[in-house]
């Protein structure tokens, strides 16, 4: 079948105003943060799972590629299409089912935007137990397709736990619909689990059933600073064991990302609520049902951390806008991304491996670039570091040279994770960028089944190609 008849067929299942070419495709944008034109022989926009269904069908005939797009704000280049690919984008499938409030689920289409979930769990009377920065772009199905992390793991785990049942379309247009509702069902092979952080190579998401919790409104929040990664630690023992489960977050940035975000002087930095010079900072947050009893349990635990001299100096939030302000410090990371160049990772180890982890790779990157800066802050408690490396003077060079620059930053960030069983990936996926360095995480042996469970689902390769293995 040639490209033109695919189209045609296309055209007859998904209707005219969905197939987009041309202009209509170089007129988006590649990715959340690339404003180039994206790149795709056409863009096939299904309606529900019937369609995608017989969208993957005709593509598998075909033998054409299919790229699946949520919203785009992935790290690792997983979204990446050519001219030859058709993406498959799940706008048009973001309905909302009514929750079921004595199951506590909702049933989503892949397409329905994080926010938005949130917003009708929270109608409810309930909460999602996922959150991240990039919650009012980021679809549902991205965040299973990556097993998205975020700032709720303490608590609530990954993306995997918040799943029940999905409905997923294999890549010759098979439907395998299992949209369980039940957190008990051990019937055979949890063949969902299969999709959760594949990243579109083995079928696509169409529907997902997730597990809601009970709302906790109330909501504690401090800034803290210490002078050591010593008593980041012992913070978070303590607060782990005083607030009896109801600790939320525990988010830890290291100061030359505190001062950055915090700098008066640079357009969109955030005000500081404490001195810039401290050595770490944590924003810590506990949410429960009743405020008084969440305020009084929080207070309690930093005002006994502060005597025992676990915490050097701390602020707590008195207003949703403070509160805001101290997660803007966190989240925001354009004023970093305005350095040429930059390398961001996102990657995981054990705790008590960090502090000397992060020294030793800023020593070694001193060694080649004495003024780099290295930008580290994320998800402590669960072992997620996000790490930017920042070298001067690389605006002037070419594509090539920034490329060797990029692979050097890669070689010191990714080889010391092997050693200390740490991952090179903690929450983002492998996608294109982190393909070579998977074995730095991953057996010969787990390699091997990958591809062959890629070869069974998807004989002909027309899923996401190139992506997380061979």
């Amino acid at each position: 079948m040639d490209r033109d008849t695919l189209l045609a067929r296309l055209v007859l299942v998904v209707g005219p105003d969905n197939v987009l070419t041309g202009a209509d495709v170089s007129s988006r944008a590649t990715h959340f943060w690339d404003a180039s034109p994206l790149t795709a022989a056409a863009i096939v926009r299904p309606a529900d799972t019937t369609q995608t269904a017989a969208v993957l069908k005709l593509c598998h005939e075909a033998g054409q590629v299919v790229v699946t797009h949520g919203g785009a704000t992935g790290l690792v280049k997983g979204h990446a299409s050519t001219s030859n690919d058709i993406v498959l984008s799940m706008e048009r499938m973001n309905a909302i089912d009514a929750v079921d409030l004595t199951g506590r689920t909702v049933t989503v289409g892949a397409g329905a935007i994080l926010q938005n979930v949130q917003q009708a769990a929270e109608e409810a009377g309930l909460q999602l137990g996922l959150d991240l920065g990039a919650r009012g772009s980021c679809t549902i199905g991205g965040n299973i397709s990556t097993n998205a992390g975020g700032l709720s793991v303490l608590r609530y785990g990954m993306t995997r736990e918040q799943v029940l049942g999905l409905e997923v379309v294999l890549a010759d247009g098979t439907t395998l619909s299992s949209l369980n509702r039940m957190m008990k069902n051990n019937a055979g092979y949890d063949l969902k689990q299969l999709f959760i952080g594949s990243e579109g190579t083995l079928g696509v998401i169409t529907r997902a059933v997730l597990r809601l919790r009970p709302a906790t409104p109330a909501v504690a929040t401090a800034l803290l600073a210490f002078d050591s990664f010593d008593q980041v630690t012992a913070t978070l023992a303590h607060l782990s064991h005083a607030l009896n489960g109801t600790l939320d977050a525990y988010e830890v940035i290291w100061q030359p990302f505190y001062a950055l975000n915090t700098d008066p002087e640079r357009d969109g930095s955030s005000p500081s609520p404490l001195p810039r010079d401290y050595a770490l900072y944590a924003i810590v947050e506990s949410r429960g049902s009743d405020a008084d009893e969440t305020a009084s349990s929080f207070e309690q635990a930093l005002g006994n951390a502060l005597e025992n001299e676990l915490i050097t100096d701390a602020v707590i939030v008195q207003s949703e806008r403070e509160r805001q302000t101290i997660w803007h410090i966190r989240e925001h990371i354009d004023i970093a991304l305005q350095h040429d160049p930059v390398f961001v990772y996102d990657i995981s180890l054990p705790i008590t491996d960090m502090q000397q982890y992060v020294d030793n790779i800023l020593a070694e990157l001193q060694i080649r670039w004495p003024d780099v800066i290295l930008y580290v802050y994320g998800h402590l408690a669960d072992g997620n570091l996000h790490v930017l490396v920042a070298p001067p003077g690389g605006q002037d060079l070419d594509a090539e040279e920034k490329a060797r620059w990029h692979e050097y930053s890669n070689q010191l960030i990714y080889q010391p994770l092997q050693s200390l069983g740490g991952s090179i990936s903690a929450e983002h996926g492998i996608g294109l960028s982190k393909k070579p360095y998977l074995s730095l995480s991953r057996s010969a042996a787990e390699i091997l089944l990958m591809q062959g469970l890629k070869h069974t689902l998807d004989p002909s390769g027309i899923l996401n190609p190139g992506k997380i293995i061979d």
